[in-house]
């Protein structure tokens, strides 16, 4: 029998340690993609275009019987994953459209998008997209969900961690919305807030300090700004409390944050 090298040793153990390194997020997310698989709503990839983009869109659409207000979703910094098409049903389930754009289509190897990503890559490849890129994606995306044969004709957008600074600089690119959702995500420059038309309402964490800095001096500069800002700050929720709330391996603080972020938030799609 031959023995093992000291190299083929080595590399075995780099594959399994590269394997238990990702296997908590990727773990993490079997519940979510399980939890679509059961969903008895109705969603399809789609590929949005504009310019020399192609945008790859999850839509979830809503067991209705009239036309509906449409929810765009941008996702958090680690992609496109299976909570974020996870959420997007439950924002179906609620009773909107939710189009959730994978804002690294066409971005990663091949022409891939997120799950194209090793997952040491993906947030990286996130951070870097460039701005204007990121609006663009956003406004085609939101304009081919606003001319969907049940829409309502109505505009919402909600974004998670990266995403929720994403909601919140969109605002001040798109004068139709009716509502901006930003979950635990930092706010845009001072001087674009004067754009801002609709009123923005934020999710944080009462362990995340890092964000919740960025509070008061935005609940300044907003209400400077003449604009609408109202932010809730969940005790002792972590940051990313909306996915990690619904984890099987949920601590209790989390869980609650979760389900009353979920109440405040359809309480205010509803209004």
């Amino acid at each position: 029998m031959k023995r093992p090298t000291l190299l083929s040793t080595l590399v075995l153990i780099g594959l399994l340690a590269a394997a238990f390194i990702a296997a908590p997020f990727a773990h993490g997310q079997d519940w979510a993609k399980a939890a679509l698989a059961k969903s008895p709503r109705h969603g399809e990839w789609v590929t949005v275009k504009h310019g020399d983009r192609a945008v790859e869109t999850f839509i979830a659409y809503p067991e209705s019987k009239s036309k509906t207000p449409v929810v765009l979703v941008i996702h958090e910094i680690f992609g496109m994953t299976d909570w974020v098409q996870d959420l997007a049903d439950q924002v179906a389930a609620a009773g909107y459209i939710a189009v959730a754009p994978d804002l690294l289509s066409g971005m990663g190897p091949n022409g891939g998008r997120s799950n194209s990503f090793e997952e040491s890559t993906v947030r990286e490849a996130v951070g870097k997209l460039n701005a204007d890129q990121i609006t663009a994606d956003l406004n085609a995306v939101a304009d081919y969900a606003l001319k969907l044969p049940a829409s309502s004709g109505k505009l919402f957008v909600a974004g998670f961690c990266w995403g929720g600074s994403q909601s919140f600089r969109f605002a001040t690119n798109r004068a139709d919305l009716a509502a901006a959702f930003v979950f635990y995500g930092g706010p845009p420059e001072k001087d674009a807030m004067a754009r801002i038309k609709a009123p923005v309402y934020g999710f944080y964490a009462g362990n995340d300090a890092r964000i919740d800095a960025t509070i008061p001096d935005t609940l300044a500069a907003m209400k400077t700004a003449g604009k609408s800002y109202d932010p809730v700050t969940y005790d002792g929720a972590g940051h990313g409390f909306m996915r990690a709330g619904e984890a099987p391996d949920a601590n209790d603080a989390n869980k609650k944050a979760r389900t009353d972020a979920w109440a405040r938030w359809k309480s205010l799609l509803a209004k």
